[in-house]
Formats: C-alpha cells, structure tokens, sequence
C-alpha cells in the first residue's frame, strides 16, 4: 500500500506501518481476485444486472438513514467496485470512490462509464485518503466490511476528520463487533474469540471462496483482519473531533454471517424465531 500519513501523536511508527503494509499487500492481491468474481456476479448476490437497470444497491438501513444527499460532495471509502458510489450518485451526489484494489477500481470506472453515471474513482489506500483525494467533502461513507481490514480505527477516524468540511459529516454503517467474537457450533452460537485485535497480531482467515455463493476458487485464499470494540470506534471518531448524532443498533444484517441465520426480506438476515435477539449490525452518524 502507499504511505504513512503525517506524523501525528499515536500514528503507528515506521516499523508498524512495514508490518502493516504486509498484511495489506496480502489482503490487496486476495480482493483483486475478489472484484474480478464479484464483477461477474454469478451468484447474483451483488444484483449488477438490476442495478445497471436502475436499481438502488443500498440496503434499507443505509437508505433510511443516509438521507438527502443531492448536491452534496461525497467521499466513498473503501468502495469496492462502486455499485454503491454510483448509487448514490443516482441520488445527485457528487462522488468520489477509493479503494485499495487496482481491479476494483478499474471495475468502478468500467461500470460508471457503461451506465453513464458521472464519478471519481482513485485507487489507494484508505489511510492516505486525505493526499490522495486532496479536498474536503460534506459526507464521508463507509458501509459494511470496511474497518474489519484496518489495523487501527484510531487513525481512521483522523482520516475521516481530515475529508469532512466543517459542519459535514460520517455516516458509518457494518457489521456489530459482537457478531466477529461469536461462531455457530451444534446450534448455538457460542463466544470463541478475544474481543479486540492488536494491529501487530490480526486475525489469520484461509477462505477457499468469496462470500458470495460463488463457486470460483480464490488462488490467494489467506486474509489479515482486524476487530474492533464500539468503545474504540466510537471514542476514535470523539477523539478525531467529531460529534456523534446517532448511533443505531439493528437486529439484521446484509450477509448470513452465521448458517443459523434466516431471510429478514430487503436481502436481509436475522436470528431465527426463539433464539435471543442479539444486535447484528451497527450504524452511525458524526459530525465534524
């Protein structure tokens, strides 16, 4: 990945950013072969035939809090191929797409072109977002499975501060951090790992396939990810400067994270009927 930001107090040192930038190498080269699959979209679980005849990609969490976001300059991070930078494009933003992938950003600016939508896209990695992008924006957006694969939630909320305009705002949205410390054995969800990971140490995945449904075999199969408290997340964006306006718990989520887990309809997924509710999923506005 590119380079470190300016030295700040508690930016990581030169040693930990070498560390780092392995494990994004690692992580660049496994969501490469990721896009070219998820481009494709065999399983259908991206809906890019409906989305290029003028469906909206968001799911109904994000849609319903998001807002109007017509005239407003927004940044996407960690966009993947765009499918939701051009959805809000659709909406009358003016966007701007970053992800780290090459593939996924080539992909991006294939689609924009082919449904004659208007963005940007650059390629980077998410913590050089500020010289990369080089303005200020009135939203930043960052939506599922996206800190999981950042060392240090910390500085990403500095890097958020950085791209919002004073009065502008985050609107964050993924996965809750309960949901990563959990796993299905026998019918029950059961707790099996730490709840929070040291950038030094992240957690190692083999995934033969994506999370798709797709059957293709991923050559580049090993993963590096990191999980992160709410406490963390939360008393990062505090810490960068920005006002929290809402946090939401919600019992639903976009993917089976668990194979207990049942159709909630809007391609959602919940808890099945008797179990304990549990929050799935986490959303969240800041202000700067």
């Amino acid at each position: 990945m590119a380079t470190s930001l300016p030295s700040t107090a508690g930016s990581p040192s030169r040693c930990s950013d070498a560390v780092s930038d392995a494990f994004f190498s690692a992580n660049r080269q496994n969501w490469d072969e990721r896009t070219a699959i998820h481009r494709q979209d065999a399983s259908g679980f991206y809906r890019v035939q409906a989305f290029k005849a003028g469906e909206d990609t968001l799911y109904p969490i994000e849609a319903g809090e998001i807002g109007d976001v017509s005239g407003r300059r927004l940044a996407h991070l960690q966009c993947h191929f765009g499918l939701d930078t051009l959805s809000l494009a659709r909406r009358g933003a003016i966007v701007t797409g970053l992800d780290f992938s090459p593939v996924a950003i080539d992909a991006a600016r294939a689609l924009a072109a082919e449904v004659g939508i208007a963005a940007t896209f650059v390629c980077g990695n998410v913590y050089d977002a500020p010289q990369l992008l080089r303005q200020r924006f009135d939203i930043v957006y960052a939506t599922w499975g996206t800190i999981g694969w950042l060392p240090d939630v910390g500085r990403w909320a500095r890097v958020v501060a950085a791209l919002l305009e004073p009065g502008g705002h985050l609107y964050f949205a993924d996965h809750h951090p309960l949901v990563t410390l959990l796993e299905q054995e026998d019918g029950r969800l059961v707790f099996r790992y730490g709840w929070r990971t040291p950038a030094s140490a992240p957690s190692v995945n083999e995934n033969p396939t994506t999370y798709t449904g797709d059957t293709q075999r991923l050559a580049t199969r090993r993963t590096y990810e990191w999980d992160h408290p709410l406490s963390s997340i939360i008393g990062g964006l505090i810490e960068a400067g920005l006002k929290l306006e809402f946090l939401h718990e919600h019992e639903v989520l976009p993917w089976r994270a668990f194979p207990m887990l049942v159709e909630a309809g809007d391609r959602l997924y919940r808890l099945p009927d008797g179990h304990p509710a549990l929050p799935l999923s986490i959303s969240l506005k800041a202000t700067k």
